[in-house]
This record gives structure tokens, C-alpha cells and sequence, in this order.
């Protein structure tokens, strides 16, 4: 019994001893159990030295151009931003480093060669002497024009510097109506010299009527002067606008002088259409606006960049409808003009300058007065052939500010009356005068 347990020991022994080995082969040095693996060691942060290189090295990399994939959309975005930098240039207010890099970034490498401005600006037309001008050229035209105007009626001069110069129209208001009073009383009460005298230093005169522009010229010209009166009651003399004495026997004249202060307006220079007629183009989708078009003030222009910049995260974010009308909102003040192309079926282009904020009626009539036959009944199709129906909203409500080119459809019915009666046509609707001056989009 002994001995068959034995042998049955040998055997497990002999099956869990490894692999055999020949006496010819050398020994075989035992594995060794793998170890645990350490911690890892904590990174050590790089150097002063390294840091300081990378850095110069990263600095390298960013003034390097940029590679940027040509796309119409990307065009667009580096003329806006062009436009932007130039009109804070103009504004006298310098970048600052981090803005000038941005500039850099967005530069287009052919800007050197960019195409010409579709219009070289926006002008106005002077109701007082007819010449156009530039619109920053205007006010002062505006000045200059009324100034020159003292010389043939300094009465509707000064009333025309009253109501075009003062920007708040409320406090023109209560100047115009608190000088009506003065007149009214003298006009009603010529015996009375208490009216006829009006204290410089009285605390309504001051708060109402002399910080206006141009009111000072307006009492000097229907009649009153300057003069130093004492004060009854008081050492000091104080001085006071006093009418002269053969202003009397002219009350009537008073009188006109005050409706005529309470009935003017400002006097507003014309937006000129400047209008242009071009042979057909397939750049006519094309536009190159000038800074004018753009209503930013360089406040603005920081803020538009940080927008621009932000749009990708916008696109990718689910906004609201308040947050969408605010954006839009936006977007509508963006812009004090639009330039507007209408195509006609013949491939004529008719374009004009126009407000953003003017309604599409304008444009209708504007097309209208353009044709030989003005009683041709027409459409005009937005992008995507939208068509303005609704003649009453404003440009930058229907999205077509500060540009678009828009496509002129003849009512079908009316044009096979005409093709029907078998009239011989004209080679182009368009007025012949306006044919005569047609150019090539460039």
C-alpha cells in the first residue's frame, strides 16, 4: 500500500515539474515573476528657458500668412472687414495690436487689386443751391448755403438755422413756442414796453431760447438790439434784447415773422438716386460698397468684430425667437443705405441709392419713372425669386440692405395683348435718354 501511494506521488511530481531538458543543452536560468509596474513619476512643467522659447516660437507661426480657401463667402466677410478698418481709420481712432493682427488674418492676398466700389459714394442734392455733395460734405454745404442766404432774407435764414441745426427737436419746440409768446405779446400789446424788452438772464430765456442755434440772428433780424438797462430795484445793470422803435408801425410783419417760425422745417439736402443704367453683365450680383453705406460708429466697430468672430458658435446654438428678432433688429440699424439693382428681361440693369429704411414703393416708383411706358403693370422678384408683394415694408425689413439685385417679371397677360396687336416694340423699355448714358459693370 505504502509503495502504491509513493508511486502515485512520483507520477504528479514528475507531470508538474516544467518542461524537460536535454543533458546536452545549457541550463536554463528560471523566470522571474513579473513585478508590480511603478507609479508613474509627476511631470515635471517646463522650464523659464522653454517657455520663453516656445513662445517666440508660436509668436513666429501667427506672423506667418495664413492659407485660406478661396470662397464667395469668405470674400464677403474680408470686404466687410476691410470696410470696418477703414472706416475706423477715417474715424481718427487707432487699433490696437490685437485688432491690427485681426486685420492681417482677414486680408485677402489680392486686396491690393480689388475691384472698384459699384458707386463712389452716397450723395445729396442741396435744396438751396441745387449741387450735389458728398454725404460728409453735407452739413457743412448746408451751413454754407444758408449763410449765403442772410444776404437775400436774413429772416428765413435764421429760422432755417434754427430748425436744421438743433438736432433735439423737442427743445427746438419749446424755444419756437416760447418765442411765439414774445411776439404774440408785443403783437397784441404794442403799448405795453414791458414786452418789447426781454431779459438776457432771465432763467427761462436761458433754458428755452438761447442755447438754440440761430436764434440769436433771428432777433436781430426782425428787429431787435442788444442794449444795458438797469434794473429796478437792483445796483446792476443786466442786459436785454429791446425792440426798436420803428418795429411798431410793423406789428403785421411780427406777426408773419411768427408763423413763419412755427411753420418751418429743417432743411433736408435730397438723397441723390444717382442714378445708372448698365448693358447686361454677369457681375451684376456682384457689389463693392463704399464706407458710406455703413451706419457704424467706432464704438461699433470693435463690437462687430467680436460678433463676426462669434458666428460659428451662433450657427451651431439654438436660439430663440426673441434672440433671433434682436439679432435681426440689429442687423436692420446696421445700415443708413442700400444700393439696388433691378434686371429687366432684356438684360438692362437699372440701379439707384436709396435709404434702408425707405419703403419698396419708392423703388417701384423709381422703376417707373425709368420706362417709356410708365403704365406697364411689372413685378420685381427678390433672391430665390421671392416677389415683393408688399409694397409698404422697408428695404432693410425685407433683407435687402446695403445691396441686392433684384429681377423685373411684365404682367404675361398684358405682354401677349401687346405682342397680340401686332405693334412694332421698342428694342428696350427703358426711357431713350437713359439709353443714351448706359455703361459696362466693371
Amino acid at each position: 500500500m505504502r509503495k502504491f501511494f509513493q508511486e502515485i506521488k512520483a507520477d504528479l511530481k514528475f507531470r508538474t515539474a516544467g518542461p524537460g531538458q536535454k543533458l546536452s543543452e545549457p541550463s536554463r536560468v528560471p523566470k522571474e515573476k513579473p513585478k508590480a509596474e511603478a507609479a508613474p513619476k509627476p511631470r515635471q512643467g517646463p522650464t523659464d528657458e522653454a517657455q520663453m522659447a516656445a513662445a517666440a516660437a508660436l509668436a513666429r507661426m501667427e506672423l506667418k500668412p495664413k492659407v485660406k480657401v478661396a470662397s464667395s463667402q469668405e470674400a464677403i466677410k474680408n470686404q466687410v472687414r476691410r470696410e470696418l478698418m477703414a472706416e475706423a481709420a477715417a474715424s481718427g481712432k487707432g487699433l490696437s495690436a490685437e485688432e491690427k493682427v485681426q486685420e492681417m488674418d482677414v486680408t485677402s492676398p489680392d486686396q491690393e487689386g480689388a475691384a472698384a466700389p459699384s458707386v463712389s459714394g452716397v450723395y445729396f442734392i442741396c435744396p438751396l443751391t441745387g449741387a450735389v455733395v458728398r454725404k460728409d460734405q453735407k452739413e457743412k454745404h448746408l451751413r454754407e448755403a444758408i449763410q449765403s442766404y442772410f444776404s437775400v432774407d436774413p429772416v428765413a435764414a435764421s429760422i432755417m438755422e434754427i430748425h436744421t441745426f438743433n438736432k433735439d427737436h423737442e427743445k427746438v419746440r419749446m424755444g419756437v413756442e416760447t418765442m411765439a409768446k414774445y411776439l404774440d405779446n408785443i403783437y397784441l400789446h404794442p403799448e405795453e414796453e414791458k414786452y418789447r424788452k426781454i431779459k438776457l438772464q432771465n432763467k427761462v430765456f436761458q433754458e428755452r431760447i438761447s442755447c438754440l442755434d440761430g436764434i440769436h440772428r433771428f432777433f436781430q433780424a426782425i428787429g431787435f438790439e442788444t442794449k444795458t438797462l438797469p434794473v429796478p430795484g437792483q445796483e446792476n445793470r443786466e442786459e436785454y434784447y429791446v425792440l426798436k422803435e420803428e418795429m411798431l408801425t410793423k406789428l403785421e410783419d411780427l406777426k408773419d415773422y411768427k408763423e413763419q417760425l412755427l411753420s418751418s422745417k429743417p432743411v433736408r439736402a435730397q438723397l441723390d438716386r444717382q442714378l445708372c443704367v448698365f448693358k447686361p453683365s454677369p457681375e451684376a450680383a456682384r457689389f463693392e460698397l463704399p464706407d458710406d453705406f455703413y451706419n457704424l460708429t467706432a464704438e461699433e466697430i470693435k463690437r462687430e468684430q467680436r460678433l463676426r468672430t462669434e458666428a460659428v458658435e451662433k450657427a451651431s446654438m439654438l436660439r430663440t425667437r426673441a434672440m433671433r428678432e434682436k439679432e435681426e433688429q440689429r442687423e436692420m440699424r446696421k445700415y443708413n443705405y442700400t444700393l439696388i439693382r433691378v434686371r429687366f428681361p432684356d438684360g438692362y440693369i437699372l440701379q439707384g441709392t436709396f435709404y434702408a429704411r425707405e419703403s419698396v414703393s419708392v423703388l417701384y416708383n423709381f422703376v417707373r419713372e425709368a420706362l417709356r411706358d410708365d403704365w406697364l403693370p411689372f413685378e420685381l422678384l427678390g433672391p430665390g425669386g421671392l416677389k415683393l408683394t408688399d409694397e409698404n415694408l422697408a428695404f432693410n425689413e425685407c433683407g435687402l440692405v446695403p445691396s441686392a439685385l433684384l429681377t423685373l417679371a411684365w404682367d404675361a397677360a398684358v405682354m401677349a395683348d401687346i405682342q397680340a396687336s401686332g405693334e412694332e416694340q421698342p428694342a428696350s423699355p427703358l426711357k431713350p435718354e437713359l439709353l443714351s448714358g448706359v455703361q459696362t459693370l466693371s
